[in-house]
C-alpha cells in the first residue's frame, strides 16, 4: 500500500472522463503501446497519450470509449510522442492493463468526485 495522503492532497489530482476520438499503433515505443487522442470537453479540449494497453485493446476498438485519465501531470516525452495525460488502468492476473471506465454515460471532461 502507498503512503497515506490527506484528502487535500488527493483533491490536487485532477482525474477526468474523456472520450477516445483517435487511436493508432505506436510501433516506435519500447514496450507495445497505443497512441490515443482523447476529448475532455470544451474546458480541457483534446489531449494526446501513449498507453501500454495492447494486451486487451486494439486501436479501432478504442474509438468512442470513455476512459479516465489524470489531466494535470506535466507532459512526458515518450519517444516521438508527447504524452499529455495519464490514462488509468489496472493490471489483470497476467499484467495486461484493463482501462478504468465509468459504467454509465458521463460528459467528456467530467471530474471524478
Amino acid at each position: 500500500m502507498a503512503e497515506t495522503l490527506s484528502f487535500d492532497d488527493f483533491l490536487k489530482v485532477d482525474i477526468r472522463a474523456g472520450q477516445v476520438v483517435r487511436a493508432e499503433p505506436f510501433p516506435e515505443a519500447r514496450k507495445p503501446a497505443i497512441k490515443l487522442w482523447i476529448d475532455f470537453g470544451p474546458e480541457i479540449g483534446e489531449k494526446k497519450s501513449s498507453a501500454q494497453i495492447t494486451a486487451h485493446y486494439d486501436p479501432q476498438s478504442l474509438i468512442g470509449k470513455t476512459v479516465m485519465a489524470v489531466v494535470n501531470f506535466p507532459p512526458r516525452q515518450i519517444g516521438p510522442v508527447r504524452s499529455e495525460v495519464l490514462v488509468l488502468g489496472v493490471p489483470d492476473d497476467t499484467g495486461g492493463i484493463v482501462l478504468i471506465s465509468p459504467d454509465h454515460a458521463v460528459p467528456a471532461g467530467g471530474r471524478m468526485a
